[in-house]
């Protein structure tokens, strides 16, 4: 073959690979848009038209088409919803506008009382009312720019949350891109801001419920409670597992609401694909509402999820902006509040559970009644003072609520010819009943608690807590490894992690022999952490990463520290009396001595003893932006070495905001609330004054 015969063979074999890569990157997109409308149908609208099997056929095509091709590969493909490595917690996030809690009526003059209020101070504006059900989940305010999503945060404290982008991602009636065509359909810019409310579907909160089970894991008590758990969930792969939903209530652009009406908002986030709840109604008056509210109460049986009320709201932004607010809720909105369920039923016996913290609660346990719909045999006492307080004994009738319409408690006790009283008194025990460890109750606290760190009630979040990132950071170590680990005995407490060996880890489900590896490597580099490092982990209540520095630096041992009185304690910075009996109740605990002495086998449990300065002694500081001459961790250090506090948030306490290039919103916070910005130089100036 002549040479230019070879240079069209070659030619036309680029070719042929060109026009196969552009056949399918249409392919990719196409199958893209065809899973996107089926997502679509399934989870937002309910409407599946395909099999599940044929569903799954096409998410598999549009996998090995990716994998073929992963320069195309898109952060919005349906095949990214789930990916990367576990998260090594939540990074903080500012909300664009607060996230306020809302007040509540509780029967019809409640509700047409504020009706007469938000009427007086409307004047003559025609209002109207957007009706909608008040859904028992955890809020979620969700951030797209250019129509991408870009960031999730919960509501944390209104002002501050928590980035949780990683799990929202898994969320199925989340869009991940809203298109440029549906944009513009909707009237909405490209930058834009949605919030709702996350909650887990009844049927998905039983099958969870059934598979923690069979895993022999606590089960959650309520949707609410598995909903906020499972989105601050460190493991993607298990948030998705739960089928989370997300219904949007709410659409904010500039960190304003629009449009400007509420019923045109809902309108226009269904149009960008968003769920929005189906019940919900345009009322031109209050008794409309209460018409509304009627019909809601009598549906509440037959829905899918749980509700504990309806949420009503003033149509027009513009009349919100005029009504304002409260120190901490719109006037322009308010909850109604469904009356709690209730039902009368006889003690039998009190029982004690025992919480992942330790905590241990009383729970009485009852003659089977229908409450709502539901058999209940189990009903929360919440601790002793709540016993007293009711005079409950075991053997008395007693009403029930379902409190939040889910969480069964005792009320009130009662006493008539029908309802003799019982005669037993209950008292908490002095010993854990899981594990025979010691009880204490810190004076001036209702609760009783376990001190043992290797009660079974304990262990999982106590080596969750051990093996965190700011911690021990055995990276590896997450919630469905400790799950195994714990379930499996093969981890009864934290010293056993240092006996792991690659024998054990194999016998897992889902680890091979690369995964063990670097698991076994992981945990071979914490030995070498320092001391403050290891007392933190201890999990001693009320010793945080603070806190645990600064015992170390005074005691300078594990060994001084284990045998300090409660007065040498409080001569620690920042250790009260509070603290101090903690750290002794822990260490009066034998079974804790015991596991101290056995982690020493591994772990460095000597310290540098160390005299901090007095410089910014009470001072509390917060750091954005990028510092010249230091890093993050050194700006840190250098504060604390001086007695100052470095804090995440901005807040009215804050003394002093260190700004570097490019800093965040914390700089916006700080001069809108009046706190000092200084920058490096004048941080070290801080630092070094007498």
């Amino acid at each position: 073959m002549t040479p230019a015969a070879k240079d069209r063979v070659t030619n036309d074999r680029v070719k042929d690979r060109a026009v196969k890569h552009q056949i399918e990157e249409r392919q990719i997109d196409e199958l893209r848009q065809t899973i996107r409308h089926h997502e679509h149908l399934y989870y937002v609208l309910d409407a599946p038209e395909l099999p599940d099997a044929e569903f799954d056929r096409l998410m598999q095509e549009l996998k090995r088409l990716e994998a073929a091709h992963p320069e195309l590969i898109t952060k919005d493909s349906p095949t990214q919803r789930v990916g990367g490595k576990p998260a090594e917690g939540f990074p903080k996030v500012v909300h664009s506008r607060p996230m306020l809690s809302l007040d509540n009526a509780y029967n019809e003059q409640e509700l047409r009382d504020w009706d007469r209020r938000v009427r007086e101070s409307a004047g003559n504006e025609k209002l109207e009312y957007v009706c909608e059900l008040k859904l028992d989940g955890m809020s979620l305010a969700l951030t797209y720019q250019n129509g991408h999503l870009l960031k999730g945060a919960t509501r944390g404290d209104g002002t501050v949350g928590e980035d949780v982008t990683s799990n929202v991602r898994t969320m199925r009636s989340v869009p991940l891109s809203v298109p440029a065509s549906v944009l513009k359909k909707g009237g909405v810019p490209a930058d834009f801001e949605v919030r709702g409310e996350v909650i887990m579907p009844l049927l998905a909160f039983e099958r969870m419920n059934e598979d923690r089970e069979r895993q022999e894991l606590s089960k959650f008590a309520n949707p609410r409670n598995a909903a906020a758990g499972t989105i601050r969930v460190l493991e993607p792969n298990i948030v998705a597992q739960r089928r989370l939903d997300f219904y949007s209530y709410f659409l904010l652009v500039d960190g304003k609401l629009y449009p400007e009406h509420h019923d045109d908002s809902l309108k226009a986030l269904q149009t960008l694909g968003f769920k929005v709840n189906a019940n919900h109604r345009l009322a031109s008056d209050i008794d409309q509402v209460l018409e509304f509210i009627a019909k809601c109460e009598q549906l509440r049986d037959k829905l899918p999820y749980e509700i504990d009320g309806v949420v009503i709201k003033v149509n027009s932004t513009r009349t919100q902006q005029r009504l304002g607010f409260t120190g901490k809720a719109p006037r322009w909105a308010i909850a109604y509040k469904y009356a709690a369920r209730s039902g009368t039923s006889r003690i039998e016996d009190i029982l004690v559970q025992v919480g992942r913290t330790g905590k241990l609660t009383p729970v009485a346990a009852l003659k089977p009644v229908s409450i709502g719909g539901t058999t209940v045999t189990r009903a929360t006492l919440h601790n002793q003072d709540e016993i007293d307080r009711l005079e409950v004994k075991i053997g008395d009738w007693v009403m029930i609520e379902r409190g939040g319409d889910v969480i069964p408690k005792v009320v009130k006790v009662i006493s008539d010819k029908e309802h003799p009283r019982g005669h037993k008194i209950f008292h908490m025990p002095e010993r854990c009943p899981e594990c025979g460890g010691h009880v204490v109750r810190v004076e001036g606290e209702a609760d009783h608690r376990c001190v043992n760190t290797a009660c079974p009630a304990k262990l999982r979040e106590s080596i969750l807590h051990f093996a965190a990132r700011s911690v021990m950071n055995i990276e590896g170590m997450g919630e469905s490894m400790v799950n195994q680990l714990s379930s499996r005995g093969l981890v009864k407490d934290l010293a056993d992690i240092y006996e792991l060996n690659q024998e054990k880890l194999l016998s897992l489900e889902r680890v091979g022999e690369k995964s063990a590896a670097n698991l076994l490597r992981e945990i071979e580099q914490s030995r070498k952490l320092p001391l403050e490092r290891v007392i933190y982990g201890l999990g001693i209540r009320f010793v945080g990463e603070r806190t645990a520095k600064f015992l170390s630096e005074h005691f300078g041992s594990m060994d001084a520290l284990m045998n300090a009185s409660v007065e040498s304690l409080q001569e620690v910075d920042e250790v009260g009396p509070r603290i101090a009996n903690s750290i002794q109740e822990f260490f009066a605990e034998p079974r804790n001595r015991d596991l101290v002495k056995r982690l020493g086998k591994y772990l460095n449990f000597k310290g540098e003893k160390k005299q901090r300065g007095t410089a910014l002694a009470g001072k509390t500081f917060v750091i954005t932006g990028t510092l010249a001459n230091y890093s993050r961790e050194a700006a840190k250090k250098l504060v604390e070495d001086a007695g100052g506090k470095v804090s995440s948030a901005v807040s009215k306490k804050t003394d002093y905001v260190i700004a570097g290039e490019d800093p965040g919103s914390k700089l916006d916070k700080a001069r809108e609330l009046g706190v000092q910005v200084i920058d490096e130089k004048e941080m070290e100036q801080l630092a070094k004054a007498k």
